[in-house]
């Protein structure tokens, strides 16, 4: 069982990854907010978490990128990594996680997270350029990427109020083994990985179109 160790939620700044563009990446800590289905990527309500700015919903946010975690631990073997403190929302993340391997989750696994909300595991986390910006490191996607921990987006599946402090659970899991690192490492090129991914068919339906389509490509 693991807890939350901040929850985090956006506000708008200016990107630094395009003129003129605004970003929610940037997060400040609350103590508590309402999570709920946002609807479509385009035309819903953006992030799962109430009050969480997006500043670009064509590629953020929706019913499977509700939210996004992230694990403390992790976190702190990246300042580890990169000599400098990295604050609990640094990368974005609605959910910084303690003693739950984020990252272990499989395609599909649930968590049940305070009293009543109700979280499913949907993928990996793609590094863009806004993330490239806000962390300020030389070559920072590739190095991300190389590492191959790159949290999980979320779907609401029972909406509720989630606090600071509140327990997660593992609720239920799926039979199989693709985890987000595999995941990662299929929308990352990796070959085998992809293979995997898409013979498994866990991933919501655009994600495994992209894929299946990105893999048939790759064996012609």
């Amino acid at each position: 069982m693991g807890s939350i160790h901040s929850l985090n939620v956006g506000r708008p700044m200016p990107s630094k990854a395009g003129e003129g563009h605004f970003t929610g990446i940037g997060k400040v800590s609350v103590a508590e907010a309402v999570f709920r289905a946002p609807g479509p990527k385009l035309g819903g309500l953006g992030s799962g978490v109430e009050g969480d700015f997006i500043g670009s919903q064509r590629h953020h946010g929706g019913d499977y990128q509700a939210v996004y975690a992230y694990s403390r631990e992790e976190l702190d073997r990246w300042e580890e990594r990169l000599g400098r403190e990295l604050p609990s929302g640094m990368f974005g993340e609605n959910l910084t996680t303690l003693g739950i391997d984020v990252d272990g989750a499989r395609i599909g696994e649930r968590w049940s997270v305070g009293d009543e909300v109700v979280l499913e595991v949907c993928g990996p986390r793609i590094p863009c350029a806004t993330f490239q910006a806000r962390m300020g490191e030389r070559g920072w996607v590739k190095r991300f990427t190389q590492v191959g921990n790159s949290g999980a987006y979320m779907a609401v599946v029972a909406p509720g109020i989630v606090r600071h402090g509140d327990t997660i659970e593992v609720v239920s899991q799926p039979d199989h083994e693709i985890d987000i690192r595999v995941a990662f490492r299929a929308f990352s090129g990796d070959l085998e990985a992809a293979e995997r991914v898409v013979a498994e068919a866990c991933l919501r339906e655009p994600d495994h179109n992209f894929l299946a389509a990105r893999l048939s490509r790759q064996r012609s």
